[in-house]
């Protein structure tokens, strides 16, 4: 007996000896063989025909091996058709072989829901039968094609970004007048009224509280304010109940048509002297654009600036026509606090023509094509000429830096 014992011991070293790696690879155990009939948590994100197609489903299911032990169906819906108000049920099913079933109300209207699912798995897919009914409104669950995934699979597709940067280093990723704030949805109402009066331009598909959102519980509302007066606001913001968060994001300004330049030359004191630079922005675009300069103003919510030109018409001179010219602006410190730098954005020149000679007039009608995308109409040279006139930096966005 100690002979063979002896015997087994040098043959499994001359195995190991010889071939190493397969004995490696035959001892390694895969991940499921680990844990044999270990328990696992798997989802779905969707399931198809519910509410036509509109609802955002996740179905949580908790497996002992293949059978499932527990699951959570989460169903965020639109309360009537073609609306963008949203409601939301959780309800945790009880499983009996392929059945699952149960009962709740939705989260925000209160309705009556009943859940009865046929799930049956054919390999690594899985078919969904049955009925989901919320108040009066019954819909039929035909599902045939599903497949699940993994936790880590699940989270990594749960990850998403709000926007919001509390404090950014410069205005180049985000815009000086757009910011925005993540409040707690019981708490919305209340921030939302506070606003009521103030110079603030709110976004109006910030009131669309989605499903992410329900889902969070926080809704995000997106301004757009006076970059002078950005700062203060956010501060006074992060400090109201139910604010997670608040800062800048994306808005109007693109960083290809945007100014960098010396802020000294248009103070008065610690403030900027706008209605001087525009002016003096009035004045170049005057020259470029061969117009006449007709007014100038500030959004006093936004603090966005409008230009209006107005030139003859030269496509058909003899009818007199007269074009519009409208440019619009935004200047701002280049990044938040103290700085000595100014930025100007400035936006692609907008024209209409009409007939504003004496007497009876020509009724016109633009049904010009929208210019494709990436495709920009010239503006004569205008950026080129207001970084000369103020001295100033452009974007380089290969590099990302001030050139």
């Amino acid at each position: 007996m100690r002979a063979l014992l002896v015997c087994s011991t040098a043959l499994l070293a001359a195995l190991l000896a010889v071939s190493p790696d397969v004995a490696s690879a035959q001892m390694k155990l895969s991940p499921k063989a680990t844990a044999p009939g270990g328990t696992e948590t798997r989802y779905f994100t969707s399931i198809d025909g519910l509410m036509d197609g509109n609802a955002d489903v996740i179905l949580k299911e908790t497996r002992q091996g293949k059978t499932v032990t527990a699951a959570v169906l989460d169903v965020c819906y639109p309360v009537a058709k073609n609306s963008d108000r949203k409601d939301r049920f959780v309800v945790n099913l009880q499983v009996s072989g392929q059945n699952m079933t149960g009962t709740t109300q939705s989260l925000g209207e209160k309705a009556p829901v009943s859940v009865k699912l046929l799930r049956k798995q054919a390999g690594d897919n899985f078919e969904f039968r049955g009925q989901i009914s919320i108040g009066q409104t019954v819909t039929e669950v035909t599902s045939p094609d599903n497949s699940d995934l993994s936790e880590k699979e699940f989270q990594d597709n749960q990850t998403s970004d709000d926007g919001i940067t509390p404090q950014p280093k410069d205005f180049t990723d985000v815009s000086p007048e757009a910011i925005a704030v993540k409040v707690k949805l019981d708490a919305a109402t209340e921030f939302l009224k506070s606003l009521k009066g103030q110079e603030v331009e709110m976004t109006l598909s910030s009131l669309s509280i989605g499903c992410d959102a329900l889902r969070a519980g926080e809704q995000t509302i997106n301004m757009s304010v006076d970059p002078e007066r950005a700062g203060s606001l956010l501060a006074k913001f992060k400090a109201m109940p139910g604010v997670t968060a608040a800062g800048w994001t994306a808005g109007m300004t693109e960083m290809d048509r945007t100014i960098r330049f010396a802020a000294a030359d248009w103070r008065d004191g610690d403030k900027t002297n706008r209605d001087k630079l525009a002016t003096a922005v009035a004045g170049v675009l005057s020259r470029t654009l061969a117009a006449k300069p007709v007014s100038q103003s500030f959004n006093p919510a936004t603090g966005k600036l409008k230009l209006v030109f107005k030139r003859p018409n030269k496509d058909f001179p003899a009818l007199d026509l007269t074009d519009t010219i409208e440019v619009a602006g935004l200047i701002s410190p280049d990044k938040p606090g103290a700085t000595d730098k100014l930025m100007l954005w400035i936006g692609i020149p907008a024209t209409t023509t009409a007939d504003e000679s004496s007497g009876a007039k020509l009724n016109l009608s633009d049904e010009a094509a929208a210019d494709e995308e990436g495709d920009q109409p010239d503006d004569n040279g205008s950026l080129e000429a207001l970084t000369k006139e103020l001295k100033g930096q452009r974007w380089d966005a290969d590099k990302s830096v001030w050139k």
